[in-house]
């Protein structure tokens, strides 16, 4: 992908952005697959999770175009190896999207929730995906700390974000501990294979919570580096 090449020409950081785009689309199609998964819809569940995977595999194919473009020397504020961390947390993302699809549709017949769990289910999917989304924001800011230096007003607004991050995580990992202890007391209702799926998919659902504030917290080093 020559246009990888020449978007080093623009901005450093655009070729980030654009993987990051990609990770984003496959991140996007989470709710649709937590809907599905919630209404047992395992056609749905199937058709959702092979349209990630595709994008998941876009999103790798644009990932080693950009470590195959990467400039030996860019001039920043940053090494080369910050660059490619910060792309190694995004690939992990959408690495942690097709995972979770692939579990949702390990069962012929989708996971039958307990009833008691499917509120906060439903929650820490949604708030896994919102706080995402706030990582993905940091990363269109990167243009603009640049502009700055790294400093000043939108150093501080970063900061801000990612801190927001945290916090939001810490929140969400509550959820998670909630979630799972109901789901251990009411477990024994449900066949074993249905019981270990349940955990997978909590946790994993939960890990993009975990992936996200990791990246924030990567690009809060670069701010203190500065």
């Amino acid at each position: 992908m020559l246009t990888i090449a020449r978007l080093f020409g623009k901005s450093p950081f655009a070729p980030l952005q654009t993987h990051m785009d990609k990770v984003a689309s496959c991140i996007g199609e989470l709710p649709y697959l937590f809907k599905a998964f919630l209404e047992q819809d395992a056609d749905a569940i199937q058709k959702i999770g092979e349209k990630i995977s595709k994008l998941e595999h876009e999103a790798d194919l644009t990932k080693n175009d950009i470590r195959n473009h990467l400039p030996k020397s860019l001039f920043l504020p940053l090494d080369r190896s910050a660059l490619l961390d910060i792309l190694s947390l995004q690939d992990a993302l959408a690495d942690q999207a097709e995972e979770i699809a692939h579990n949702a549709a390990l069962l012929p017949v989708p996971l039958e929730l307990i009833p008691e769990i499917k509120e906060d289910f439903s929650i820490l999917c949604q708030k896994n995906v919102e706080i995402f989304r706030l990582a993905r924001q940091v990363i269109k800011e990167l243009d603009y700390l640049l502009e700055c230096s790294f400093g000043g007003i939108e150093a501080e607004k970063v900061k801000g974000m990612v801190e927001q991050i945290a916090f939001y995580e810490y929140e969400t990992a509550k959820i998670k501990k909630r979630l799972l202890k109901t789901f251990y007391s009411k477990g024994d209702c449900l066949p074993h294979p249905a019981f270990h799926l349940g955990l997978i998919l909590i946790e994993e659902i939960g890990n993009l919570a975990w992936l996200s504030e990791k990246l924030g917290n990567r690009i809060r080093m670069l701010l203190e580096l500065h």
